[in-house]
C-alpha cells in the first residue's frame, strides 16, 4: 500500500513539512492498527526541491525525470495527504503549479487529506474555499476533516487556533483514521473491507430477479 505526502513548504526545515509528517505517520499507524495492511510505503514529494522542474515543464511542456517521478508516484497513490503553506489567503502558487501538472484523471476517486500551515488562525477558511475546490475539481475523494496548523498551535495541549475543541493533536489522528478508513475501504485494499457496509446495495442480476417473480 502506498501513501504518498506532497508537501509545499518553502523552508527547511518548515511547519508545513512539520504537519505533513505527523499526518503520515498517523495515517500509517492507523492502517497497520485497523488490519488494513501491514506493509505501508511513504513517499514524500517534496515541491521545493522540484521548483525549477515545475517551471521548466510548465514552459516546455515536458517533465524533468525528477518531477516525472513524482507525477508517477501521485498517480499511482493508494491515499494522498497534500500540505501547504496559506499565502494571500490561498495555496502557494508552488503548490497550485504541481497540481496544474497533475494528469487530469490522475486522482479520480483517491482517497485525500488535506491540510495547510499559517501564521494565524484567520487563514484556516483556505481549507474550504480553496483546496477543497481544487481537489473537487480533480474528482479526488477527500476525508471530512481538514487540518489547519497555525503558529500557536504547535506545542499547545488545548483548543485549536481555528476555534476547534480539541487541538491539533486531536485533530491530527482524527483526520489520519478517516483517511486510513477510505483507503482501506477501496477495492483491492487487502481484507481490511471486506464485508463492510458501505451504503451501497449489492447488484442482483436481471435473470435472478425474473427467477424471484417466477417462483
Amino acid at each position: 500500500m502506498k501513501l504518498v505526502v506532497v508537501s509545499a513548504g518553502l523552508s527547511s526545515p518548515s511547519s508545513t513539512r512539520l504537519l505533513a509528517d505527523r499526518l503520515a505517520a498517523s495515517a500509517a499507524g492507523r492502517l497497520r492498527q485497523d488490519g488494513a495492511t501491514a506493509e505501508v510505503e511513504v513517499e514524500v514529494v517534496e515541491l521545493r526541491d522540484l521548483a525549477l522542474d515545475i517551471a521548466k515543464h510548465l514552459v516546455t511542456g515536458f517533465p524533468p525525470p525528477a518531477l516525472g517521478a513524482a507525477l508517477g508516484a501521485v498517480a499511482d497513490a493508494d491515499g494522498l495527504i497534500a500540505v501547504t503553506p496559506v499565502f494571500n489567503a490561498s495555496y502557494s502558487g508552488l503548490f497550485k503549479s504541481f497540481f496544474d501538472l497533475v494528469d487530469p484523471d490522475a486522482l479520480t476517486g483517491t482517497p485525500v487529506l488535506l491540510a495547510a500551515t499559517g501564521g494565524t488562525a484567520r487563514h484556516s477558511l483556505v481549507l474550504d474555499h480553496a483546496l477543497r475546490p481544487l481537489f473537487a475539481h480533480l474528482r479526488a475523494q477527500t476525508v471530512p476533516t481538514a487540518v489547519y496548523a497555525a503558529s500557536e498551535d504547535w506545542g499547545s495541549r488545548g483548543p485549536g487556533a481555528d476555534g476547534h475543541a480539541d487541538g491539533l493533536a486531536a485533530r491530527i489522528d482524527r483526520a489520519a483514521g478517516e483517511l486510513a478508513g477510505l483507503i482501506a475501504a477501496r477495492p483491492g485494499m487487502g481484507t481490511a473491507g471486506a464485508g463492510r457496509d458501505n451504503g451501497i446495495p449489492d447488484v442482483v442480476p436481471f435473470e435472478q430477479q425474473l427467477a424471484r417473480l417466477g417462483g
